[in-house]
């Protein structure tokens, strides 16, 4: 399905894709940080990312606290007076007011980037809300049950096929075993 625009050729629909690191119990978050220590998923996380749009909530951005490099990034808040540089000041990112403009800025994104994909990258309530919507899972399964208050929604895997799956050796600094597995939805509701 391509979308129009005024004047221009249809441009087809960048798939929307999830990533993120789910614990064995569902938590994805503990207060405003990642509830474990895994480098290596990190270095994944910029590998799969790198040259595409992020959405993120405004929770998240400000856990990372900073653009990521090589990307562009979309937060995603109800607050329209919010500026994660502070007042007065720019920053490289972008700012959407809901979920329906932040798809809309992430498409038009992806498209001056040549990116493949439209990632949402966190958290909870974003996922939520958008995991209905996605064509692509690209998710780090971690071998460990942390405390924490932030879940990956539920998943129904009858509308997902698993098209790969990776267990990496950790590194020392990794402080649990993983593994990496992306999924395509098998058909987007109508």
């Amino acid at each position: 399905m391509a979308s129009e625009l005024p004047g221009k050729a249809r441009r087809a629909k960048v798939p929307l894709a999830i990533v993120a690191a789910i614990g064995q119990n569902g938590v994805i978050g503990k207060g405003r940080g990642l509830p474990w220590h895994l480098p290596s998923d990190l270095k994944h996380f910029r590998a799969v990312t790198m040259g595409k749009p992020l959405l993120m909530g405004r929770k998240t951005f400000e856990s990372i606290g900073r653009p990521l490099p090589g990307r562009e990034t979309i937060i995603v808040t109800g607050d329209p007076a919010y500026n994660p540089a502070g007042p007065g000041k720019a920053c490289p990112i972008y700012i959407a007011h809901d979920i329906e403009a932040a798809l809309a800025l992430g498409e038009e994104r992806a498209h001056a980037m040549a990116a493949e994909e439209i990632i949402v990258a966190g958290g909870g309530t974003l996922y939520k809300n958008l995991i209905g919507r996605a064509e692509r899972l690209h998710l780090t399964f971690v071998d460990l049950a942390p405390e924490g208050a932030v879940r990956f929604p539920a998943i129904d895997w009858s509308q997902w096929r698993e098209v790969s799956r990776e267990r990496p050796r950790p590194t020392a600094k990794d402080e649990a075993t993983f593994t990496f597995a992306n999924f395509e939805r098998c058909s987007l509701p109508l």
